[in-house]
């Protein structure tokens, strides 16, 4: 009789866990890998916002103090004097109404002809449109000072440059070719089954254009036309160009003419009418932001 000997059964030894880590611990440790992007932040936003707040602090003082006390003093005396020169003897006031009656037409040009424009391009089906968005990318590559002058000579030749009507054209021609670029772009992230759809119940392309392709296209039109405004509203070069006279000029090129007889800068009432500037787009910006991230994230949802 033979007998087996049986290997001893081993015996398992729990491992000790280590112990999670409370939420005390946890909260602080992720409050310390956002420490550096805090302090980050905090940099870039005294970069942006220190110019802004000096100038504003700027726009309070007198012209001697500019002169005499440092850059970084504080005004002696908060009064808006500076603010009511610029907007009477500075002409401000007319030079921002000009802006108004050149920008508002521009834009809303450039809109309506832009989404339409990229409409016909993306979702409409005809021969010869890839050839055409083309000729629109072209028009992106053209810098806009080398048709200054021809366009100069072809208004003055028509006679119209005593007026703002060369602005609101130049602007006009010179937005288009982005704006249709991007509307055709946020018009291929729209699938096509829903215009084929509209097309199948009978619904015609210019139906579709206004019931179905503007109100999907809100966030982008209103992106577009916010982009389109700054551009024009800060227009220098074309404004200054296209300016005969010191009554037509817009906000960009009355700023040059806050200055006296002898051609020395008079800082308060620039600093004024510069601060008027910015405030109103900052509201402007803040008050549409939401939107404008939104109609920005809209072209990016299909290639």
């Amino acid at each position: 009789m033979t007998t087996t000997l049986e290997a001893p059964a081993t015996v398992a030894v729990p491992t000790r866990r280590k112990p999670a880590p409370s939420q005390a611990k946890r909260t602080a440790v992720r409050l310390l890998r956002r420490v550096p992007v805090w302090i980050v932040v905090a940099i870039l936003m005294v970069v942006v916002l220190y110019p802004q707040v000096w100038m504003v602090l700027g726009s309070f003082k007198t012209q001697s103090e500019f002169l005499s006390n440092p850059a970084l003093s504080l005004p002696e005396t908060w009064n808006f004097d500076n603010y009511v020169t610029a907007l009477t003897n500075g002409n401000v006031a007319q030079n921002y109404l000009n802006s108004i009656i050149v920008t508002i037409p521009s834009v809303l040009l450039i809109v309506f002809i832009g989404v339409a424009a990229g409409y016909a391009l993306e979702v409409m089906i005809w021969k010869g449109r890839n050839a055409v968005l083309l000729y629109v990318l072209a028009g992106i590559m053209v810098p806009g000072q080398m048709i200054l002058v021809p366009l100069f000579i072809v208004y003055f030749r028509m006679g119209i440059t005593d007026s703002l009507l060369p602005l609101i054209i130049t602007y006009t021609v010179m937005g288009l070719p982005l704006t249709t670029f991007l509307m055709a772009t946020y018009f291929r992230s729209v699938p096509g089954e829903i215009f084929e759809a509209a097309t199948v119940d009978g619904s015609g392309p210019l139906r579709s254009f206004f019931v179905i392709g503007v109100p999907m296209m809100k966030n982008a039109i209103l992106t577009v036309g916010l982009v389109q405004f700054f551009s024009v509203w800060n227009d220098l070069l074309i404004a200054l160009t296209f300016t005969t006279r010191p009554e037509l000029a817009t906000i960009q090129v009355g700023l040059l003419s806050l200055s006296d007889e002898y051609g020395s800068t008079q800082y308060g009432p620039l600093f004024a009418a510069v601060s008027i500037n910015i405030v109103v787009l900052l509201i402007v910006f803040l008050t549409l932001n939401k939107k404008i991230m939104a109609g920005m994230a809209g072209g990016a949802l299909k290639g």
